[in-house]
């Protein structure tokens, strides 16, 4: 089996793991960030680059180190490699480079922003982004479509990772969407007078890392850090039924997937789950979901709040007890 060590740290992996699925594996902050990567989505990855990262020994047989910055969610280990992510600050001066790029086009409006406090790109451009830009020239501009009944599309906040596109080929049992034009003007759009109408299309709104794909039965209710995510399920036909409830009181504002550390859904839902059953009654609820990834969310202590409630009932079924005797 391969051995390579990352930012000083050694692990054996099987044969063509890349350096990405190997830093995963490890874990810890020398996991290079991703934003076009998805580990269930085949041919992803290798477009954003975001995941660079430096070889200084290529291989037992070829220690050579590579010339350039390669991406990690592309290049598989070999035996002996050894690679550098957080520790060569020339590494990450190259990082901050690709997210200069993908702020490029990007606007300032993470306050209306459906997106924000749970945004990838949000956090990357905060980790390793400029305070402030040094493009001078016109950004571009797209108007806003609804591409489904319940999708909305923010072409102008796109990144183009090509996720959805994937989801649609994939995961959906037929593409509406796609790719069109190239370069500077290659945007994510709808072939004519098509829709995405497939039964698992709105998974493309949780695989989207920015703002460009929303829930429009979601769009301004609230701040993603004033709800309160809960893991709930129930029997469908179509999906697994394993969701995450937002709910504000007794109210259910949006349903989305479950997601892993790496912001990666779990399970696939589908649309019935997803837009059509936003009563609690419709579902069994689990608990609070604990969300791994760092994030504003967790910021108004839903979890703690929780668990105080339960503390109370208890505390007073334990003082009605000790009354009655």
């Amino acid at each position: 089996m391969p051995k390579v060590t990352i930012d000083g740290q050694s692990i054996e992996v099987s044969e063509g793991t890349t350096i990405l699925q190997a830093a995963r594996m490890i874990g810890g902050d020398i996991v290079p960030p991703a934003m076009c990567y998805y580990s269930t989505l085949k041919t992803s990855g290798g477009y954003c680059r975001t995941c660079i990262v430096k070889v200084t020994k290529g291989s037992e047989k070829d220690p050579r180190p590579m010339p350039k910055p390669v991406a990690s969610c592309r290049t598989t280990v070999m035996d002996g490699m050894e690679v550098q992510n957080t520790t060569a600050p020339d590494l990450l001066e190259a990082r901050k480079g690709v997210v200069e790029f993908l702020l490029l086009n990007h606007p300032l409006d993470c306050p209306v922003c459906d997106q924000a406090g749970e945004c990838d790109l949000q956090n990357l451009s905060y980790q390793h982004g400029l305070a402030k830009s040094r493009y001078e020239f016109k950004r571009r501009e797209f108007e806003k479509i609804d591409i489904g009944e319940n999708i909305k599309l923010h072409m102008t906040r796109c990144i183009l990772c090509y996720r959805c596109v994937k989801v649609a080929d994939q995961v959906c049992d037929s593409r509406a969407h796609g790719v069109i034009n190239r370069g500077d003007v290659a945007e994510i759009s709808t072939y004519i007078e098509k829709s995405l109408d497939s039964d698992f299309s709105g998974n493309v709104i949780d695989v989207c890392p920015v703002g460009a794909l929303t829930d429009r039965t979601f769009r301004f209710k609230s701040r993603v850090w004033f709800t309160n995510p809960m893991n709930a399920h129930r029997n469908c036909t179509k999906c697994s039924g394993k969701t995450v409830l937002w709910t504000s009181g007794d109210d259910v504002l949006r349903v989305s997937a479950r997601k892993d550390v790496y912001g990666e859904v779990e399970e696939w839902i589908c649309n019935e789950c997803r837009f059509e059953k936003k009563e609690k009654s419709d579902w069994t609820i689990e608990g609070p979901r604990h969300i791994d990834r760092k994030s504003v969310i967790s910021a108004n202590h839903y979890e703690v709040k929780k668990q105080l409630k339960i503390d109370v009932s208890n505390q007073k079924a334990i003082d009605e007890s000790a009354h009655n005797n």
